[in-house]
């Protein structure tokens, strides 16, 4: 999928350039904020998913609703995910906990799917990158992991941040790269 950046024209290579870095500054800027201020961060970080799950269940509810009346699986999933959002919302602190163990998963994620991308990309410029940024993501997992649920409250604000800020800085490395291929 990313191997497609090297055969871009220069044009195409000019635009993804501009947007990378656009995308890498604004990342930058929320990374700097979480890893200020975790705690914001973490309910932020906690009202988007719960947000995001109340719309999912929802929009689950209205199409089972359009669709066939009478799933009750539909109506069943649709149920669990606003009520898991409405705990989410009222309930915060175990909900950070909790979104706290899902981000240690994906950052285990993150984690070996940056390093597979790198491997992919690996005789490009810049794969490293994607490699380091891999690395950064499985430290966070294993550091998360040592310190639940109790240092929840902030270790999910801070890890959203850092993260952030790494990914920030790897779009506007590539950015760089990609705009220096196009010259």
């Amino acid at each position: 999928m990313w191997k497609i950046w090297l055969d871009m024209d220069e044009e195409t290579k000019k635009r993804v350039s501009k947007n990378f870095k656009i995308a890498g500054v604004v990342l930058m800027l929320l990374g700097i904020g979480g890893v200020l201020f975790p705690g914001i961060m973490s309910l932020a970080t906690l009202f988007f998913v719960a947000w995001m799950m109340l719309l999912g269940g929802l929009m689950t509810g209205y199409f089972t609703w359009m669709s066939d009346r009478s799933d009750w699986l539909g109506w069943l999933k649709s149920f669990i995910l606003v009520a898991t959002a409405i705990l989410l919302i009222f309930k915060p602190m175990p909900g950070i906990a909790a979104v706290g163990m899902l981000l240690a998963i994906y950052f285990l994620f993150d984690s070996f799917g940056n390093m597979a991308l790198a491997f992919t990309m690996k005789p490009a410029k810049g794969w490293w990158l994607w490699l380091l940024n891999g690395i950064f993501s499985l430290l966070l997992a294993v550091i998360f992991l040592i310190g639940w649920p109790f240092s929840s409250l902030y270790l999910v604000g801070l890890f959203v941040g850092i993260s952030l800020l790494i990914d920030g800085i790897v779009l506007i490395t590539l950015g760089s790269y990609l705009k220096k291929s196009g010259e």
